[in-house]
């Protein structure tokens, strides 16, 4: 029997709203439509780039390396040289002046590596450096992922521990302290996508909890409106998520909000819902590939084991112009195939689902 579970906002109908499109099953207020039709400025599109902001750490010398290379993308893209030079220049500096301020949060088993890392960045730095004067663009955009790549793993390593508390009420439930990469391999290809336990760690939990248990494998995609969602997680049968085997009950996951600058994640209500508006997020609906809970449209924390795919084009309608930050728990991104996402259709499925990296973040209660 076919089973439609009206799970997601559909992005169209969020873009129609800040239009001033409406259905009184989906009206807002006039204050936050207003507010909500107002763009952010430049966001930021790059999942990789979302994720490196994402890390909870407070160490500026660090951060100041990583702008120099992530702002340098729009330059090289338009080839404005004065600025890429400024760029690298600007890397050189923090290089040269910081590398102690940086080493001194690196947790003490990373020192070394971290040293070898900020060696190699100075050499890559240089390489670049004479790639921006001959206006090599392609030795250019290489040399700032392997450094961006470099300067992410040292981030990783001033985690020292686990920095969120999360509420007692949701100990019953899994939990990712860290973060995990999982495959996905499709009908149309393979997909990688990282999920975050450092802002998400029970939606992500959940998600890596029923990967491990091969729940994914064989599951069709349900639901996939060209440009906008594509939706997977429906079990075969009467119900519309994850019956846990142990307790014979359905596994509600809470809505989890990171908001930006906070220690601990809001949940169990959509931002809207607490009056929150055009606030920044940890992990927003920037990315192409942004992965996130759904969940029926009239309970926020009803989501279980339904995830869909973000593949609405931020070209086209820039963040800030979407109602979908707030509204729904992204917990992870996709890093690497793009173009299998962009294929899929419900005459698609996943073949399988694994963890490749991180399962040792994964807690599960016993």
């Amino acid at each position: 029997m076919t089973k439609f579970f009206n799970y997601c906002l559909s992005t169209a109908l969020a873009i129609a709203l800040c239009f001033g499109v409406t259905q009184a099953a989906w009206a807002l207020p006039q204050a936050s439509f207003t507010l909500a039709s107002l763009a952010q400025g430049d966001a930021i599109t790059d999942p990789e780039a979302i994720l490196r902001y994402a890390l909870p750490i407070d160490n500026q010398q660090i951060r100041n390396l990583q702008d120099s290379m992530e702002f340098m993308s729009k330059d090289l893209r338009a080839k404005r040289w004065g600025p890429i030079a400024a760029s690298a220049k600007k890397a050189s500096r923090v290089l040269s002046i910081s590398q102690d301020a940086i080493l001194e949060d690196v947790v003490p088993s990373f020192k070394e590596q971290a040293q070898t890392l900020l060696s190699e960045i100075e050499q890559d730095v240089a390489v670049m450096k004479e790639a921006i004067a001959a206006k090599d663009r392609e030795t250019i955009w290489t040399k700032r992922r392997e450094i961006l790549n470099k300067v992410g793993a040292i981030e990783e390593a001033m985690i020292a521990e686990y920095p969120t508390t999360i509420p007692e009420e949701y100990a019953n439930l899994p939990r990712l302290l860290g973060r995990a990469t999982v495959e996905l391999k499709t009908t149309q290809g393979d997909i990688t996508v990282v999920v975050d336990g450092y802002n998400a760690p029970i939606n992500a939990g959940n998600f890596v909890d029923l990967v491990q248990r091969g729940f994914y494998d064989g599951l069709p995609f349900v639901r996939a409106e060209d440009l906008f969602i594509l939706q997977t997680g429906d079990p075969e049968g009467p119900e519309q998520g994850f019956i846990d085997p142990k307790t014979k009950q359905y596994r509600a996951i809470p809505m989890e909000i990171m908001l930006a600058g906070d220690n601990e994640a809001t949940y169990g209500a959509t931002l809207e819902d607490l009056g929150i508006y055009l606030a920044d997020l940890n992990l927003p609906f920037n990315a192409y590939g942004a992965l996130a809970l759904a969940r029926p449209a009239d309970d926020a924390n009803g989501g279980s084991s339904q995830v869909f795919f973000f593949k609405f084009d931020n070209e086209l309608a820039p963040p800030g112009f979407n109602l979908m930050d707030g509204r729904y728990s992204v917990f992870g991104y996709t890093v690497d195939g793009k173009d299998a996402l962009e294929a899929l259709t419900k005459a698609d499925k996943i073949i399988s689902a694994k963890v490749v990296k991180g399962l040792d973040n994964l807690v599960v209660p016993s």
